[in-house]
C-alpha cells in the first residue's frame, strides 16, 4: 500500500509527462522534464516522510534486503502511474527514492527516431545485437521496441532477463517469458545458463555486466540464438573494446573470435534536448556487421571501425557526428547541443559553417 502523498506526486509526474521523479530529503520533489530537473511547488521533503513512503512500497523481503544492502531497485505497477522502476538508496542514513516511469505502450520506430536498419537487425535468425549508451539514453526503450517487433512478426520463444522488468509484453505471435533478477533468477549469467535449456529462439539480456554474462551471451549467439543486450558504453568502438577488455590472455583472443563471428550490429544512442525544449530527440551511431567489419574485429584493429562506419552508408551505418549534423540540419537540435555531444566538435563545426555559406 503506497503513501497518499507519494500517490499525488506520482500522479502529478504522469500528468506533466515527466520521465523521472526524484524524492530527496531537504528539498522539494523534483521532476525530470525533457532531460532537465524541475522542482515542484512543494515543501521540502523530510527524512521521516521518505521513510514512510519507502515502507509503503516494499514487502518484508524487500525491506530486509534494503536494510542489509542499503540499495534496492524494483519495478511495480502503480494504479495511478502505471509501471514504474523505483531505485532506493540511502543518504545521511535516511532512504531516498528515484522513480522512472516506464510508459504504457511501445512507440513506433518513427516516433522513437530509430533508423529503419534497426528492424533488419531484429529479424536476424541468430547472432548478437547490442544497444549501448549512457544512463538515461533510452536503451531499454529501444530493446523493448525490438522485442515488440519480433513478437508481432515471428512465431518463436523469447526469454528476457531484466533488472528490473520495466515493460510487460503480452504474447502475440511469440511466447515471451520475462524473468527479473533477484525475483525470478539469481543473476544474469546463471539465468542465461538455465535459459538455454528452455528452448528459446531469442534471448534478451537487460545488461551485460560481467565476464560470465558476456561469455554466456556470446556462446548463445554462436549456437543459433538471437541475443539482444544493453551495455553502458558511449560509442560503438568503446562497446567492442569494453567487451574484449574484461577478459585477459588467451580468453581475450577467444572472445575476439566469438565476437567477430556472432556480432550482427551495435546501436550507440543518446537522448538530446530538442531545439524547442519541449521533448528529447534520439541521436545514434549504428554499426552493421559486414565481412569487412568481422575481419577488423578478428584482427583486433578496432581503431578502423570509425572509418568503416563513416564509409558504410550504403549498408545503413551512421556515425554519431553525422547523426548530430542531420538533426541540426532539420532544426531538431541547436548548434550548441550538436557541438557539445559531438565526438569531433571541430569537424562538425566546419561542416555546419561550410553548409551555411
Amino acid at each position: 500500500m503506497s503513501h497518499p502523498q507519494l500517490d499525488r506526486l506520482l500522479l502529478g509526474a504522469v500528468e506533466c509527462q515527466a520521465s523521472d521523479l526524484h524524492l530527496i530529503a531537504g528539498i522539494p520533489p523534483a521532476f525530470r522534464l525533457n532531460g532537465e530537473i524541475i522542482f515542484a511547488d512543494h515543501e521540502a521533503l523530510s527524512p521521516e516522510l521518505l521513510a514512510a513512503m519507502t515502507q509503503g512500497l516494499l514487502n518484508p523481503e524487500q525491506e530486509a534486503k534494503f536494510e542489509r544492502d542499503w540499495e534496492l531497485c524494483i519495478s511495480l505497477r502503480h494504479e495511478l502511474a502505471g509501471r514504474v522502476r523505483i531505485t532506493f538508496y540511502r543518504r545521511n542514513g535516511s532512504p531516498e527514492l528515484s522513480v522512472r516511469f516506464c510508459g504504457h505502450s511501445i512507440h513506433t520506430r518513427e516516433i522513437l527516431g530509430l533508423p529503419a536498419k534497426i528492424d533488419d537487425l531484429a529479424r536476424k535468425p541468430n547472432g548478437l545485437v547490442l544497444v549501448t549508451g549512457p544512463t538515461g539514453a533510452g536503451k531499454t526503450t529501444t530493446l523493448n521496441y525490438l522485442v515488440d517487433l519480433i513478437n508481432r512478426e515471428r512465431r518463436c520463444k523469447i526469454i528476457t532477463i531484466e533488472d528490473p522488468i520495466e515493460f510487460v509484453h503480452e504474447n502475440n505471435k511469440a511466447i515471451i517469458v520475462q524473468q527479473e533478477v533477484l525475483t525470478d533468477v539469481r543473476s544474469f549469467d546463471r539465468a542465461l545458463i538455465h535459459a538455454l535449456r528452455q528452448d528459446p529462439d531469442v534471448l534478451v539480456v537487460g545488461e551485460m555486466r560481467d565476464p560470465e554474462a558476456i561469455s554466456m551471451a556470446l556462446t548463445a549467439a554462436e549456437t543459433g540464438h538471437l541475443v539482444m543486450a544493453t551495455l553502458h558504453s558511449p560509442s560503438v568502438t568503446h562497446a567492442v573494446e569494453r567487451i574484449v577488455g574484461v577478459f585477459e590472455g588467451s580468453a581475450q583472443r577467444q572472445v575476439i573470435l566469438q565476437l567477430a563471428n556472432a556480432l550482427q550490429g551495435i546501436i550507440a544512442q543518446d537522448l538530446l534536448p530538442a531545439a524547442d525544449r519541449q521533448r528529447r530527440v534520439l541521436a545514434y551511431e549504428l554499426l552493421v556487421v559486414t565481412p569487412a567489419v568481422r575481419n577488423i574485429i578478428r584482427e583486433n584493429h578496432l581503431h578502423l571501425l570509425e572509418n568503416t562506419i563513416q564509409t558504410g552508408g550504403k549498408d545503413g551505418m551512421m556515425l554519431m557526428d553525422a547523426s548530430l549534423y542531420d538533426l541540426y540540419s532539420k532544426c531538431l537540435i541547436t548548434y550548441d547541443t550538436a557541438l557539445s555531444r559531438a565526438r569531433h566538435p571541430d569537424r562538425i563545426s566546419k561542416k555546419i559553417q561550410s553548409g551555411s555559406e
